[in-house]
């Protein structure tokens, strides 16, 4: 008796995924149509690069010292015996560059920027003031989408470039203070493994995940229902799918550092 309703279940699942996916194209087509527009959105968009970008510095760069910190400590107690101490500044440059630096920056703004634009979304759309734009014959996705999307797909690259010479720098402080090398040796080794691909691949996932933390936000949001405890929901929906959509662009991405190097 189970079998019908397992394989109902799965049939549901899958419709309600491309339901799902069908809206997702539909927004992503919007928004891109509505970037031919600039003048529409540039004064919004500079008001929201101020509240993704730098009301969040503080906070990224903290994340970067921190994580440089304990990427040098790491490093320098894996070591086995004999091998070039160097090598702690070129585990601390590659991890900052090519992974710590744009994943947990995108995760820090998944959590503060993220749950706040889901949640400003969603309590206009339960609030029906997203009706009302549409009654007057305004653009919802062009003054509510297109200037956060675009906000932060371009603020998370300064962002994320802080972030990596944050780590960077307190890995030196850290392996100079505390793990007993010389400035030489980091400098040396940080020269050793640095090059231009690793600094591009890490703007190109700043990018990706600017723009895949302000667009999954805005539609988790513009999809709430169920007044103000929905809204809640909505809140915790979206950081949720930020961070699944993260996770999955790192790993796609993963060829592309191939590529560059």
């Amino acid at each position: 008796m189970k079998t019908p309703d397992l394989f109902a279940a799965s049939g549901r699942s899958a419709r309600t995924a491309a339901l799902h996916a069908g809206r997702v194209g539909l927004l992503g087509w919007a928004t891109l149509r509505s970037l031919a527009r600039p003048r529409a959105y540039a004064l919004e968009t500079v008001a929201h690069a101020k509240q993704i970008g730098v009301d969040s510095l503080p906070l990224v760069l903290l994340m970067g010292a921190l994580s440089g910190a304990v990427m040098a400590q790491q490093t320098m107690y894996q070591l086995s015996q004999g091998l070039p101490r160097e090598i702690v500044a070129g585990g601390v440059v590659g991890g900052m560059l090519t992974e710590l630096g744009p994943v947990l920056t995108a995760v820090v703004l998944a959590g503060r920027v993220g749950a706040g634009i889901g949640a400003e979304l969603g309590t206009m759309k339960v609030t029906n003031q997203i009706d009302a734009l549409l009654t007057m014959g305004r653009d919802p996705v062009l003054e509510l989408v297109v200037p956060r999307v675009v906000a932060g797909t371009v603020i998370l690259v300064p962002l994320v470039l802080l972030a990596d010479a944050m780590g960077i720098f307190s890995g030196y402080v850290t392996s100079v203070t505390i793990l007993g090398l010389t400035s030489g040796e980091y400098v040396e080794g940080a020269k050793g493994y640095y090059h231009h691909g690793a600094l591009i691949f890490s703007l190109v996932k700043a990018v990706a995940y600017g723009f895949a933390i302000t667009f999954t936000a805005s539609y988790v949001g513009l999809r709430a229902r169920g007044g103000a405890a929905g809204v809640g929901r909505t809140a915790t929906r979206a950081v949720v799918a930020i961070i699944v959509s993260i996770m999955v662009l790192d790993t796609v991405l993963g060829p592309v550092y191939k590529a560059l190097t």
